[in-house]
């Protein structure tokens, strides 16, 4: 079967009554799911694989991808709203999302953010449809060392997230690498920095420390704050309507960022995490005026917005084609797919078109009902702002203790969830930013086990790095991107004196 016949089958698969059926549930409920901290997609696939038993598979799987996307694309209304990411994909929408909302624009917010994921969404969906077979081998030549200098590339960028002195966003980033060691050793198996504690030995979930550096420490810094007014009013929630200027500074981070996230969504392990925060420093790198990012910036919100929505698409592309699950969320995909007596892998799309071709389709479905369901209930959703501080304190409270709770169902994470809180308000008293912590702590377990799978398949030869042309060009990128902005600071003092 060719590839526009396989488009054909996927549309009328997606196209049909129960198709479209399927799909406005997935998304539905996924958008619902990612608006809540700290459930995330995860949790909802695994509750619904039970659900589907007796379903036709198809259907099965069209809704379980809508729950996926659907929880992506909605994840930014808390981060935005409330400085709660929903997922950990929409951390870095909160970096200028919910500066926007506390300066009365929380409806301009939410609209870029529906937009930027809708055309990162659909353009992800395109490429998928022309390149997943071909790409699936692109994703299989990164081997470690190439993931390595993937790696070093995204913490190059660690300047470029501070907020004032660098000194202090490398003191964070280092302290967010620390935290990533603890648990056991994924080589040895040895426990490592634990302190004796068995709830310590499978790490720190990454949503306890989100949730807990930011909700928590948002909470903590307005209980101390609360005889001042934050810029903007709680009851503004401002006009949804964009500018030609609003639309033509999103236009470029949108159209680059959606190919970026979708490159970075098709490598196992990275995910919409990762890509947004990737393209969130890109962009902040190329900008003309950096200084506005962090403070309300469109481009800051647009960027990571297309970036994870066109990262969710990406990860189907080895889950598909290779049978090998590009995140947490597709691994869970893939038990779907063995429960329902599907294999995913090579000889799905000649053995099951409609199965392989029905999903990609039902993702371009997904993106236009989740644009639709989305606009129209911003001036609902937004209306959360108008809730009074004290209800409101009391419900991100709510929310990140069972968002948490749901993950492990352990009370330790709880204890965890306010620590990492009030190391957020420190963090925010002294001026230490917390993006560099958040990035060291995704990128710090992957690189460390790249680098030590590199060095045992070359017997500790460093030279690998520099033999494979895939990571020594992602080398010379990260060492450009060190070096540039110090040479950008050296001639600003330069024409300052």
């Amino acid at each position: 079967m060719g590839a526009l016949e396989g488009i054909a089958t996927g549309f009328q698969v997606a196209l049909s009554l129960e198709g479209i059926m399927f799909v406005l549930i997935g998304v539905f409920v996924g958008t619902f799911i990612g608006m809540l901290p700290g459930l995330g997609p995860i949790s909802a696939i695994a509750i619904m694989i039970p659900i589907t038993y007796g379903m036709d598979p198809t259907m099965a799987l069209v809704m379980m991808a809508g729950v996926y996307y659907g929880a992506v694309f909605g994840g930014s209304t808390s981060s935005i709203l409330l400085n709660a990411p929903g997922i950990s994909g929409t951390v870095a929408s909160a970096f200028d999302g919910y500066p926007m909302a506390q300066q009365g624009k929380a409806g301009k917010a939410l609209a870029i953010a529906a937009l930027s994921s809708f055309v990162g969404g659909t353009i992800s969906v395109v490429l998928l449809m022309i390149f997943a077979p071909m790409l699936a081998s692109v994703a299989i030549s990164f081997g470690p060392p190439a993931y390595f200098a993937l790696m070093l590339l995204g913490l190059s960028a660690i300047a470029s997230l501070s907020e004032g002195s660098t000194i202090k966003a490398m003191i964070s980033a280092v302290v967010g690498f620390m935290i990533a060691t603890i648990g056991i050793d994924p080589q040895t198996g040895t426990a490592r920095f634990n302190f004796g504690s068995a709830n310590l030995l499978d790490g720190i979930d990454f949503l306890v420390i989100a949730l807990g550096l930011f909700a928590i420490a948002e909470v903590c810094y307005l209980i101390m704050n609360r005889a001042k007014k934050s810029v903007g009013t709680a009851k503004e929630i401002g006009s949804l309507r964009l500018s030609k200027n609003d639309m033509k500074e999103m236009s470029g981070p949108v159209g680059r960022q959606s190919f970026l996230g979708f490159i970075l969504g098709i490598l196992p392990g990275a995910g919409a995490t990762i890509a947004s925060f990737i393209s969130y420093i890109t962009e902040k790198k190329i900008a003309k005026n950096p200084d506005e990012f962090g403070k309300g910036s469109v481009k800051g919100l647009a960027a990571p917005e297309a970036s994870n929505n066109a990262a969710t698409s990406g990860a189907f592309v080895p889950l598909l084609s290779l049978g090998i699950p590009g995140s947490g969320t597709t691994a869970v995909m893939l038990g779907a797919f063995l429960v329902l007596g599907l294999q995913p892998g090579p000889m799905m799309m000649t053995d099951r078109p409609e199965v392989f071709w029905g999903i990609i389709a039902s993702m371009y479905i997904g993106n236009i009902f989740l644009l639709i369901l989305n606009l129209p209930l911003i001036p609902y959703i937004a209306r959360l702002l108008t809730i009074p501080r004290p209800m409101l304190i009391s419900l991100v409270i709510m929310f990140s203790f069972i968002g948490v709770y749901a993950i492990s169902f352990s009370v330790f994470d709880l204890y965890l969830l306010l620590a990492f809180g009030v190391l957020g308000l420190l963090m925010r008293m002294f001026a230490f930013p917390a993006p560099p912590f958040i990035l060291a702590f995704i990128l710090g377990g992957m690189m460390e086990q790249s680098f030590r799978q590199s060095m045992t398949i070359s017997g500790g030869n460093i030279s690998i790095f520099f033999e494979n042309n895939i990571s020594l060009v992602l080398i010379i990128l990260s060492v450009l991107s060190f070096i540039f902005p110090i040479i950008k600071t050296i001639r600003t003092k330069k024409k300052e004196a």
